[in-house]
């Protein structure tokens, strides 16, 4: 029920899946392959898949670190968006590849959780969008070592949060990989 006009698509957004943001990540492994059988599942259903990129002053365009993880391949029509950001939207081209698509309501699934997985769904749907999250697609590392509580207790906080998002016009929800359905 996105409050974009002529937005009836939904897309799904693969956030930072990249070998140094997620080498050190919880359940690393379950994650990106819940990841891969969405991405195959959006391809059949015909559904747009776009894929974000992340590079800053840590993570070199260009280098080992920034490439994406080799269990993940992007198709040559998918489009790519490079951030600098944590909200994929901030001084990016994701609004305009969106409307190109036609799309209002991402399926969101990446990492990091506490970071830009939660900055572009916030920054999604403040811009219209309904949001769903991907439950057990979405992770992050274990940065208790500066205060963050351990990473299951992060990505259990953020499924729970974003069940219960509200606004006018738009719908938010969690859903698991084995039960999203690209066509709802």
């Amino acid at each position: 029920m996105t409050t974009l006009p002529d937005r009836p698509h939904t897309g799904l957004l693969v956030i930072d899946v990249q070998k140094g943001v997620v080498a050190e990540a919880h359940q690393r492994d379950a994650v990106v392959a819940n990841i891969g059988t969405l991405v195959e599942k959006a391809r059949t259903e015909g559904v747009q898949v776009v894929w974000v990129q992340h590079s800053d002053e840590g993570l070199e365009k260009g280098s080992d670190a920034w490439e994406y993880v080799p269990e993940l391949t992007r198709q040559a029509p998918e489009p790519l968006v490079h951030k600098s950001y944590g909200d994929s939207f901030e001084d990016t081209d994701l609004e305009e590849t969106l409307a190109a698509a036609g799309v209002g309501h991402l399926v969101v699934t990446g990492a990091e959780t506490d970071a830009c997985i939660r900055s572009t769904i916030h920054g999604a749907f403040v811009r219209g969008y309904d949001v769903t999250l991907v439950a057990d697609a979405h992770t992050a590392p274990d940065n208790s070592k500066w205060g963050s509580p351990p990473p299951d207790q992060v990505i259990a906080h953020t499924n729970l949060y974003w069940q219960y998002q509200s606004a006018p016009g738009r719908t938010a929800a969690v859903t698991a990989t084995k039960e999203l359905s690209f066509r709802d």
